[in-house]
């Protein structure tokens, strides 16, 4: 009886670590990503990279909740509500989340002309980050 109760218990502490590994799989930030859609080419985007720069502070790039369009996850990707075209509730598109369509502001490009500003290289011109090779 000893035996069983025994293996019972490595058998349910094995899948609690099964679990608990797959629950932090699944909450793993994304590493490098081809950030697809765009007619002059894909952005190859470095998440770890940028999650580095922002000093581990996700809010930097992923904003809080709207209360028309609530979130699923803590944070998730920018693609999960900013659409082409915006679906209602959520007014930015795809494109708006990123930059504005001069890509003179916006998330990204303000991010990036600060950066310079402070002597760290980052992109600001449109092919930059913009290529064709990307998809």
């Amino acid at each position: 009886m000893r035996f069983i109760r025994a293996l019972a218990a490595i058998l349910f502490i094995s899948v609690l670590l099964t679990g608990l590994s797959w629950m932090a799989a699944e909450t793993k930030p994304p590493g490098i990503v081809i950030l697809r859609g765009n007619p002059t080419g894909g952005v190859r985007f470095d998440h770890p990279a940028h999650v580095e720069r922002a000093d581990k502070k996700c809010e930097v790039c992923h904003h809080a909740s709207k209360p028309e369009k609530p979130l699923a996850a803590p944070q998730e990707s920018c693609f999960d509500c900013h659409t082409n075209p915006p679906t209602p509730a959520v007014k930015v598109s795809r494109q708006g989340a990123f930059h504005n369509p001069a890509a003179t502001a916006g998330t990204c490009i303000d991010c990036h002309k600060r950066s310079n500003a402070m002597g760290m290289k980052a992109p600001t011109r449109c092919t930059d980050c913009h290529r064709k090779a990307n998809g």
